[in-house]
This record gives C-alpha cells, sequence and structure tokens, in this order.
C-alpha cells in the first residue's frame, strides 16, 4: 500500500494533468480518487519460508500519534519508515505470524537503537509475552545487535540465538532515575514557587522546590526501582540460564562488557558480522546461493497482510478498548492528552452503544488535571452500570492515571507497570520579583481582602495557602474514599498506602491496589468472559484511527514538516529533557489548580 500510494501520488502531483484534475475535483472528488485506486492494491506480499523482520527501533505506544496528524502520509510521500507502532499491531502481528505456515523465523533487528528503545518496560513485557507464544509454536527467534542496552536484551532474551557485531558492547548496569531539579532557575530568574499538596511521598512539586532529592521520594524510587530490576533480572535468567546473582554481580563489577564478554559470561551466543546473521538467515528460509536476497518481510509492513481465512473475528458483539493514552488535562485534550471533556463524551458513546457488550479502559498515563479524572471517572462508573468495565494498566497508571481506573469491574497490571501515586498537590507561581528586578510592580484596588488572591504579582499571603490546603486536603480525602470505596478496602488502610508514594504492580496487587497481574490481552479476554459472549465477538478501538485517505486529504490542505531524524548530541539531549518538563508545565490547566500527578521528570535511564 505505502508504495503504491507514493506512486500514485507521484504521477498525479508530477504531471500537470494530475494538478488540474487536483483542482478540478476538488477535496472530495480527490478522495474519491484515491479510494478507488487503493482498492486496487493487493497490498503487501508473503512469500513462503519468509523471516519476519522486527525493527527495535520502533517506539511501541498505545495510540498512533500519527492518527491526528499528517505524518502517516508524510512517511508514505517520503518513503521513510514509520518509527512508532501500536502495541496491538505487534501483538497481533506476532500472534498472526505464529500461525502462519509461510513464516519460519523472527528477526529482532535491534542494530538501529543507537540511544535505546524509548518503550515502557511493561509494553515490552506484553510484547515479550507474544514472542514466547512464537518461539512455542517451534519458530526460531534470532536476535542481533551493535550496541546491546538494557530494554532490547529485555526483549532479546527471549531469543533462540542472540548474536553481537564483534565491536558491540552490551549495558548491563541496573536501572536508575535521575530527575532534574529546576529550581534554581527558578530563583535565579526571579520566579517564586509555592506548593500546597498531601502525601509525604507525593513528589511531583519537588523539581521546583529542592536541589536534590528527598528522604522520602528517595525511598520510594529505590522500592520501585528494585521491583522493576528484579523483574528484568528474573526474566533474563530464566531465558538465558544464568543466576539471578550472577547477573547482578556482572552488573555491579562491569556494567558494559564488550561482545566476546558477553558470549563468555552466557549473556549472548555468538560474536559475528551483518552478513553472516544474514547468511544464518537464508539457512533457516532454504535459500543456497549467495547472491539471492533473503525471504523477508518487516513487521510494519506485515501488519497489513490479512489473517488466514477463519481467523478473521467479525461479530454484531463489540468489545471496546478505550485508550487513556497521555497527560489528563481538561476540555478536549491534544495529541498524547487525555482531555477530560473529550474522554468523558467518548465513554458516553460507549455506554450508550447497545451493539458495545464491555469495555476495556486502557490507562498509560502519569495523571494530571484532578478536575478531569473526576469526569472521565463518573463516566466509568456510569458505564459500569450497565456494561463491564475492565481495566488494563500500561507502562504507568498513576495519580489520576489511577484514579480513573478504580471502579473498573477488574484492574490488570503487569509487574512493571508503575501505579499508585494516591496524593494530590496544587501549585502556586509568583513573578514578582522577576518583574521588580526588571522594573515593574503593580498596585491593586479591592472591595474584598481575599479580591486578588489569584493574582501572580506576589506570593499567597497565610490565609490564602490555608485556603488552598484546605480545598487540597478536601480532594485527597474524596480520593481516598473513592479508592477505598471502589476497592473495598478500609479508608485507613487506604491511607497508609496512598501519601502519593508510587508502587510497581506487584506490589500494587498486594496492597489490593489491582487485581491481576496480566496485560491487554488478558483484560480483554477477561472482558468476553464477563459479558457472556463466548467466542462470538469483535474488538474495536477508541479513539478510532481516520483512514489513510482522511490523512491524504490533511496533508495536501495542512502543512509539512520534515521530520529531524538526526540524533541529538548529549547536550541536545538534556535540553530536549528539560524542553519536556517545561511542556508539562503548559499542560496545568485544573480549573483549581489542583493535581493528581507522578513526578514531573520521571525516567527509567
Amino acid at each position: 500500500m505505502r508504495q503504491f500510494i507514493k506512486q500514485t501520488f507521484a504521477s498525479l502531483i508530477g504531471s500537470l494533468a494530475g494538478l488540474m484534475l487536483f483542482f478540478s475535483l476538488g477535496t472530495v472528488g480527490l478522495l474519491g480518487l484515491i479510494i478507488v485506486a487503493a482498492s486496487k492494491d493487493t497490498g503487501p506480499q508473503v512469500k513462503d519460508k519468509s523471516v519476519l523482520i522486527f525493527d527495535l527501533s520502533l517506539s511501541i505506544t498505545d495510540t498512533d500519534p500519527t492518527s491526528s496528524t499528517s505524518a502517516a502520509i508524510e512517511e508514505t510521500l517520503s518513503g521513510d519508515q514509520a518509527d512508532t507502532i501500536t502495541l496491538r499491531t505487534v501483538i497481533d502481528s506476532l500472534d498472526k505470524a505464529t500461525n502462519d505456515p509461510r513464516i519460519v523465523a523472527l528477526y529482532l533487528d535491534g542494530s538501529r537503537t543507537t540511544t535505546g528503545t524509548e518503550t515502557g518496560l511493561a509494553t515490552l513485557k506484553e510484547v515479550r509475552q507474544a514472542m514466547e507464544r512464537f518461539k512455542a509454536s517451534g519458530k526460531k527467534i534470532i536476535a542481533y545487535d551493535v550496541d546491546l542496552a538494557e530494554k532490547e536484551y529485555y526483549l532479546s532474551s527471549v531469543a533462540d540465538t542472540i548474536i553481537l557485531n564483534p565491536m558491540g558492547s552490551m549495558e548491563l548496569n541496573g536501572f536508575a532515575s535521575q530527575p532534574l531539579f529546576l529550581t534554581g532557575a527558578l530563583e535565579k530568574f526571579g520566579i517564586g514557587v509555592q506548593v500546597i499538596r498531601v502525601g509525604k511521598y507525593k513528589s511531583a512539586v519537588e523539581p521546583l522546590l529542592l536541589k536534590k532529592i528527598s528522604p522520602e521520594n528517595r525511598q520510594q524510587l529505590q522500592a520501585l526501582l528494585g521491583d522493576l530490576w528484579s523483574e528484568f533480572l528474573t526474566t533474563a535468567s530464566q531465558s538465558r540460564k544464568v543466576p539471578v546473582p550472577q547477573l547482578q554481580a556482572i552488573a555491579d563489577s562491569q556494567g558494559v562488557l564488550t561482545a566476546s564478554d558477553a558470549r563468555q559470561r552466557k549473556l549472548i551466543d555468538k560474536v559475528a558480522y551483518f552478513d553472516e546473521v544474514v547468511a544464518e538467515l537464508k539457512q533457516l528460509t532454504g535459500e543456497t546461493k549467495e547472491d539471492e536476497s533473503l525471504r523477508q518481510i518487516r513487521l510494519t509492513s506485515y501488519a497489513d497482510v490479512p489473517a488466514k481465512q477463519g481467523n478473521n473475528r467479525s461479530s454484531n458483539n463489540k468489545i471496546a478498548v478505550i485508550y487513556a493514552d497521555g497527560e489528563i488535562v481538561n476540555g478536549e485534550g491534544g495529541v498524547q492528552q487525555v482531555g477530560g471533556d473529550g474522554f468523558a463524551k467518548q465513554m458516553r458513546q460507549l455506554r450508550l452503544d447497545e451493539d458495545v457488550k464491555a469495555v476495556v479502559l486502557r490507562v498509560n498515563s502519569p495523571g494530571g488535571s484532578a478536575t478531569a479524572s473526576e469526569i472521565i471517572q463518573r463516566e466509568v462508573r456510569l458505564t459500569r452500570g450497565k456494561k463491564p468495565v475492565i481495566v488494563s494498566m500500561g507502562d504507568v497508571a498513576a495519580s489520576g492515571g489511577y484514579w480513573i481506573a478504580t471502579y473498573g469491574n477488574r484492574i490488570f497490571a503487569e509487574p512493571n507497570t508503575v501505579t499508585g501515586s494516591i496524593g494530590v498537590f496544587g501549585m502556586l507561581l509568583n513573578v514578582q520579583k522577576l518583574a521588580n528586578n526588571n522594573g515593574l510592580s503593580w498596585d491593586v484596588v479591592k472591595t474584598g481582602r481575599l479580591a486578588d488572591s489569584q493574582t501572580i504579582s506576589r506570593p499567597k499571603t497565610p490565609q490564602e495557602l490555608a485556603i488552598a490546603q484546605r480545598i487540597v486536603n478536601q480532594i485527597y480525602n474524596q480520593f481516598l474514599d473513592k479508592v477505598a470505596e471502589s476497592r473495598k478496602l478500609p479508608k485507613q488502610k487506604v491511607a497508609q498506602i496512598a501519601q502519593g508514594r508510587v508502587w510497581s504492580g506487584i506490589d500494587a496487587k498486594q496492597l489490593g491496589l489491582v487485581d491481576e497481574i496480566g496485560g491487554l490481552d488478558d483484560a480483554i479476554k477477561y472482558a468476553a468472559k464477563q459479558a457472556n459472549l463466548g467466542k462470538d465477538w469483535e474488538l474495536q478501538e477508541y479513539p478510532e484511527v481516520r483512514s489513510l485517505e482522511e490523512r491524504i486529504i490533511k496533508k495536501l490542505t495542512g502543512n509539512s514538516h520534515a521530520r529531524n531524524q538526526e540524533l541529538p548530541d548529549p547536550l541536545t539531549q538534556e535540553f530536549l529533557k528539560l524542553k519536556e518538563d517545561l511542556a508539562i508545565l503548559q499542560a496545568l490547566n485544573d480549573p483549581k489548580g489542583v493535581y493528581a500527578r507522578l513526578p514531573f521528570n520521571w525516567r527509567l535511564e
């Protein structure tokens, strides 16, 4: 399809007749032309004894970030490969390949992941489980890399054979989180920050108040990273038959291993060049001639290959998967945001749709606006009153992300899901010092003591802070009540495990915050069971992704921006992190200024 559309557009745009046709037909006519032309394309072809190529540099996300932009068409017209793929696409493609006799092996290509994947560990676990099903069918998995990072090794360790380039290296040094603190910069520029919060572990505001990690935050981060690292070690140990203590000793003593060292310690199987890997793959496909090209198909293309007849599920009974993916904000939301109003509207539509028999709420969010979270949660509760609502937690479902999940009939999380963070904070900024340093000042006339309490021209008075603290306390108590009621836990226990503390999925299950350890597929199967659908159901995903033809029209009538694919230098990477942190501040739009959110700059390094 990609090559066909590219050639079609080259013909249309490259000729005067094509341009005249475009202007005479208009948008609707062009759309019809594209649909008719595209319908003649037979799609990607799979040859017998082919190798499925999985590029590990792809970022795996819950939702397609190109669904609301023209990026998909830009990729089509330029010939560039997409750099993201959805989790459902990966899992469905791997399961389809497991039962496809034309696919004989899976090749994990890690040679492009020079900076390491941004995909979260919980997502990688679900992908890994799909790979295990592929392997269990008797088909081979071959992994090759040049510089093998820990996340890539988490996936690659399932392979029958792991191969590292002779000049390559392998990272095995543990997990770290290195928050960036803005306090000194804010002080330097004269921006004042006053914070109101509940929960001694509610560390989201620490980057604006402190210059290093607080003891409470250090404690919770150490515990969380310890759980994530333990799950990594256990998984790698089972696949590679290397004891966990031995893996830990390597991490503590070496950190980075050469290819030969990694092989000697049985962390990988072979040291070889890329051409030697290709030769090994050719043996699996039965090709003997040196000049013969490897029979292969990339996973991104294979996703468009129809499943074998009889495997396609079609039914009037729908299970809806609705994705809460990104920052929770007030209003409609935008790209990688969960808008309280927009998401609630979608949930209402699913509740009223008689064909939708169950809803799977997939949460991959650090939280955000407390008001938006409550708006969404209300719709979740109402929907649960009419049909099962099953929650699947992804890489992170914390604070506001946990808020919207609490009233699900059943909550699933992976062992390495980051969840909890039951706490609330408010952030009050003022620019008095910044303005005064530049010759600016304010004066005020008012009819009441608190008339100008929302101003940023000065710090809040003790009375104003007390009022704000009272609001935060009330919202925190509402949070505790909702968790206690929905999870059937004593409020006193909830108060003990709340305090804004984050937990791993495995700890959250032990504490009663989640019900089962499992991924998105597990949640979908459970939803079908709860709705008594047997095998008579069809999956639908929301928000719905716009069709390629709709994206083409968007592309032709909008602006295009070339993406910079060059790898940033280390200094630029730090500035990009700062840009991300400042973007989070821009997303803080709760009307009360109260938030239920993870630490601003939570990253796993």
